[in-house]
């Protein structure tokens, strides 16, 4: 009976499929309590540029939060409009945390952890599909029977039309550079030039950068959930649960653009200076498990002076956590039998570092800069960002059309195509601050304005 159990394990761990599964399993079960503790990452974050505390009551530093939140809205009444389109209505938010957790799908964390390993057209995979989450912010909107998620829903159509076009040439600009489609030739095109992307085509990150804070309705450029104009926009007729899984898409979205950002143009599971060696490889090497030791050492230092004692096992819990993981990134550094994990855990961590800091930048500038107007915003995109990733693919092009047919070096041919681009820029935002300019003296002349 043990034989015929081993061989059966041996045979499912055989399949191509196994893994895949396993993955798509971990993703699903692990992502909503990911994005639980970004959002208290997200709420400390504010807190802290406030000069307040934030959540401190559930568990050691509020760090039991999300768990009280997740619990709050599971027993909150579902409460559905007399006149909806029930079944609309209930199918809405699943498309949208859907296709945010599909897109998952081909990202590579890591080079060992990737559901589509083989598939060739994964950043493509990843645009398409995640685009497709504004089908569930519209049906919910318009099921709703309400005015304001109609209107919020509408505004998310058009400003998801309005970036799409500029992040899509944003990411043309890093797959030019790659030469490819495919996520882990992305990667390795990276480790292979010995430089990351963002180096490279500075304009293009930048460019992705702002669509994808638009892309996922984050501020300044949350106007289809504006509570100051539309109570809270697609969103307001949902409750409870379901109103959860237009959150969870929201955060899953951000954890999307952040994964295609860092693969295309920071490196993607590559440590900094992986082309480094010796002495100082190691160094960086054992970068990983030290900040997780230090992160254990704080937390037993903080533990004694916790008021309640559950609270000192939790911080203790989370201490001897990240000390197993700091074991498990320190052993394929210092023991030979372990060398074949470090691919795998090392990469997974770099990769997840660099979304972790995608991720903070667009809460650093959810917290500093004020909401856009609408018409301010679609100016943005249509007479700016997408005049200007034209003109950057096109420069990218020429760059390597130069590098290629005339041997000049890629790095000053990337530069100089770089300067024109920013001329580009320059000219474009001249010509705005003119047109506000003339729209200010017009309006001081209107007897009637204001």
């Amino acid at each position: 009976m043990t034989h015929g159990l081993q061989e059966l394990l041996k045979a499912v761990l055989a399949s191509p499929y196994t893994l895949p599964v396993i993955y798509g399993v971990v993703i699903v079960a692990v992502l909503p309590l990911v994005a639980g503790y970004v959002v208290l990452v997200e709420r400390k974050v504010m807190a802290d540029m406030q000069a307040r505390l934030g959540p401190m009551r559930v568990g050691p530093h509020g760090l039991l939060q999300p768990i009280a939140d997740a619990v709050k809205l599971l027993l909150k009444e579902d409460i559905i409009p007399e006149k909806a389109d029930v079944w609309i209505f209930w199918l809405a938010p699943l498309v949208s945390v859907t296709a945010g957790m599909l897109a998952l799908a081909p990202v590579g964390i890591g080079p060992a952890f990737q559901i589509a390993r083989d598939i060739n057209v994964g950043i493509l995979f990843v645009a398409g599909i995640s685009s497709l989450g504004i089908f569930g912010i519209v049906l919910g909107g318009w099921a709703s029977n309400s005015h304001y998620s109609l209107m919020g829903a509408l505004r998310s159509a058009a400003q998801l039309v309005s970036y799409e076009t500029a992040a899509g040439m944003a990411l043309v600009s890093g797959l030019l550079l790659g030469g490819s489609l495919q996520i882990r030739a992305l990667v390795e095109e990276q480790a292979k030039q010995g430089v990351w992307f963002v180096a490279l085509a500075p304009v293009a990150f930048f460019i992705y950068l702002v669509a994808s804070i638009a892309e996922t309705n984050r501020a300044p450029f949350d106007l289809p959930e504006a509570e100051s104009e539309l109570v809270a926009g697609y969103m307001t007729e949902y409750s409870g649960f379901r109103w959860s899984l237009y959150f969870l898409a929201e955060y899953a979205n951000m954890m999307v653009v952040g994964s295609v950002a860092t693969t295309i143009f920071l490196g993607g599971w590559l440590r900094p200076f992986a082309g480094v060696g010796g002495a100082a490889g190691t160094a960086l090497d054992c970068l990983p498990g030290a900040l997780l030791l230090g992160v254990a050492g704080y937390c037993l230092y903080r533990a004694p002076k916790q008021p309640v004692a559950v609270q000192k096992l939790v911080m203790v819990a989370v201490a001897g956590l990240c000390a197993a993981l700091a074991a498990a990134l320190l052993a394929p550094v210092f023991v030979a039998q372990a060398l074949w994990m470090k691919p795998g855990i090392h990469g997974a961590f770099w990769f997840l570092l660099k979304v972790g800091g995608y991720i903070y930048l667009f809460m650093w500038l959810r917290f500093t800069l004020p909401r856009y107007r609408f018409d301010q915003l679609m100016r943005l995109g249509w007479y700016f960002l997408i005049p200007v990733s034209i003109v950057n693919v096109m420069g990218i092009g020429i760059a390597l059309v130069l590098h290629w047919e005339r041997g000049m070096h890629l790095a000053l041919a990337l530069g100089l195509t770089t300067l024109m681009t920013l001329a580009v820029a320059g000219v474009l935002v001249r010509a705005e601050l003119k047109r506000e300019e003339q729209l200010r003296q017009g309006a001081a002349g209107d007897a009637y304005a204001g």
